[in-house]
């Protein structure tokens, strides 16, 4: 398929594009910034320049297209609010993908979000569900609950710096997914008739929790974690408290999250039928214990090689021999 990807510089829309260009679809990314998305076009893909708070770039990208994978989110970084691009953003790209007669559209909800309709986001993903359902086009819904590589910063990498690790009391446990592999099945719902206009929850082969994800990346990189844990009060009061200022109300709506992390339930489902549906290898879904085998690996090698080369240095200064001039 000729197939648009929004968001492809994310963390997740960068494995669709690699995904999606492996598969020989015919790729353009649709991006705000086109020299921050250089390595896109060096994959293979096309760029467009555009905005989702802009229809007229929008109805541009569509052309030549037949398909729409949106991976585009604001990140908690952002200064642009979230109603700003996942709603009315998402809005005009239904609206632009509907009048250019795009075949198929994959859009990127959160599981469970129709139960959290006081969580901005959540809320937000679950209007534009319905939207998208009642605007006539062929779509595959994914609710995907959270990925491995948001996992790094917040538990690997500040064990290996030696740093706070903050976890949340009374958090639930999750099954994340590697983002490879929920881009897996994006892709694979292009060419899966079965995946058409319905709605499809995924999660990894296991949940866990943050003392379950903190004990084993302690054992992979055998170093302790220094916990430190946050109060759910606390982190409440802290969202009531970002509401007083406009700069920080993409911070109040994350720290909103914080009645979702801590449902009680296992934000997890089962996968047998969803893998068949979309092809997919159930067996091959890779688990966090070997993600983040692999991630502590690849860091430790790179700790070792840095710390021999930087002792090298300091053995040649010490050294009481010079290398004769020529």
């Amino acid at each position: 398929m000729n197939l648009l990807i929004v968001g492809a510089t994310g963390t997740l829309g960068r494995q669709i594009a690699r995904r999606a260009l492996d598969e020989g679809h015919e790729v353009t990314c649709l991006v705000r910034a086109p020299r921050a998305a250089t390595f896109l076009r060096e994959w293979g893909a096309s760029l467009i320049k555009g905005d989702l708070r802009d229809p007229e770039t929008l109805k541009l990208a569509m052309e030549g297209n037949t398909a729409v994978i949106d991976a585009a989110t604001v990140r908690a970084t952002d200064s642009i609010g979230i109603r700003e691009v996942d709603w009315d953003g998402k809005v005009a790209l239904i609206q632009a993908a509907k009048a250019a007669g795009i075949q198929r559209f994959v859009f990127f909800s959160i599981l469970g979000a129709e139960n959290y309709p006081k969580v901005p986001l959540m809320d937000i993903k679950n209007c534009t569900e319905l939207f998208i359902k009642e605007s006539g086009l062929n779509y595959t819904i994914l609710r995907p609950c959270g990925f491995f590589q948001g996992l790094i910063g917040q538990y690997a990498i500040p064990i290996l710096e030696d740093q706070s690790v903050w976890v949340m009391n009374e958090a639930t446990s999750t099954a994340y997914m590697d983002t490879q592999d929920i881009a897996k099945f994006a892709v694979n719902a292009l060419s899966h008739s079965e995946t058409e206009n319905k709605t499809f929850d995924l999660a990894g082969p296991k949940d866990w929790s943050p003392e379950q994800i903190v004990a084993l990346c302690e054992n992979i990189a055998n170093q302790p974690a220094k916990v430190t844990r946050m109060p759910i009060g606390l982190l409440r009061s802290g969202q009531k408290i970002a509401r007083f200022f406009q700069w920080s109300w993409n911070i109040a709506d994350r720290l909103a999250f914080s009645e979702v992390i801590t449902s009680q339930a296992p934000i997890t489902v089962p996968m047998t039928e969803t893998c068949k549906v979309f092809g997919v290898d159930e067996s091959e879904i890779s688990t966090l214990e070997a993600y983040m085998q692999e991630y502590f690996d690849r860091i430790l090698k790179k700790l070792k090689q840095l710390e021999y080369e930087k002792n090298q240095k300091q053995s040649r200064k010490r050294s009481p021999f010079k290398t004769p001039s020529s």
